[in-house]
């Protein structure tokens, strides 16, 4: 019995971390999109959260989903999005993920 609950912790630790980095994604979204549509209108919200997401470090993530607390999007957090949103691996996302609607 003791082996089964020790097999099963690290499961519960990789779940428990997994839940975490959804819920600070779905945070950081709500601050990401209001940006993208003043900066970059007409571009797909969706595709190009996911890209600044995907390409925003740890710390900038936490900063982001923090962020999302706030009634109003602070000139630190438009320019971390707009810092993340012109790295070279975001607009490569951004290129083939974020207008992948346009195009088709």
């Amino acid at each position: 019995m003791i082996r089964a609950v020790s097999l099963s912790t690290p499961l519960a630790l990789v779940a428990c971390a997994d839940l975490q980095d959804q819920i600070a994604r779905d945070a950081a979204r709500a601050s990401i999109r209001p940006v993208l549509a003043e900066r970059f209108p007409g571009m797909p919200l969706e595709p190009a959260s996911d890209c600044v997401i995907d390409n925003a470090s740890a710390g900038e993530l936490t900063r982001l989903a923090h962020a999302a607390n706030q009634p109003t999007v602070s000139p630190g957090t438009q320019r971390l999005v707009v810092e993340i949103a012109t790295r070279p691996a975001t607009i490569r996302c951004l290129a083939t993920d974020g207008l992948a609607p346009f195009l088709n």
